[in-house]
């Protein structure tokens, strides 16, 4: 049996909320209210709503990105799995893009994550924590472009499906980047 942490009943009660409301217009209580909770609870959790937001984002991501190098899971099979996480939960993700901003933007969360993400991914190559300046504008670059294709994407009338996007994702990769993530 798998038992629910309380992060995980926080979470689905804000996503419950996050279903037909915007983002901003939720409150704390609003999310221990829909589940039973209270707000010292929820305080004992996470520092705010966006705190949650990230922690969701950051679970699914982290169980995504784990998988890489193990049974085979190369970084296409990563791309492929984001874009459908992104498809399969897209009014969540949208809901958050655009009713978030300033210090609380996810989309700035999402690009900031994405990009460790890299960074860590070419440090485990290089086996050094530094990354030529040249090797970082290309993270950068590519971060930022797939991050945006993301958002036009899923705000867009989403024509292209999830494997259509991942395989836009891995042949953008610069050059100078594949051999820290493809090979």
């Amino acid at each position: 049996m798998i038992r629910k942490t309380t992060k995980d009943i926080l979470a689905e009660s804000f996503l419950e909320l996050a279903s037909d409301r915007r983002i901003d217009k939720i409150t704390v209580t609003m999310i221990t209210d829909n589940c039973g909770m209270s707000q010292p609870t929820f305080y004992n959790h996470f520092r705010d709503k966006y705190d949650l937001i990230v922690w969701i984002y950051d679970r699914h991501m982290g169980e995504i990105v784990g998988r890489i190098g193990r049974d085979g899971y190369v970084w296409r099979d990563c791309l492929s799995d984001v874009a459908a996480y992104y498809c399969e939960n897209r009014d969540f993700i949208v809901n958050a893009i655009k009713n978030t901003s300033g210090q609380d933007s996810f989309l700035e969360y999402i690009r900031k994550r994405n990009t460790a993400f890299m960074k860590a991914e070419v440090r485990k190559k290089l086996m050094t924590e530094y990354i030529p300046e040249e090797i970082m504008g290309c993270i950068r670059i590519y971060v930022y472009g797939t991050v945006q294709y993301m958002k036009d994407w899923l705000t867009g009338d989403m024509r292209q499906r999830p494997e259509q996007v991942a395989g836009i994702w891995e042949r953008s990769l610069p050059e100078a980047l594949k051999k820290y993530v493809c090979e």
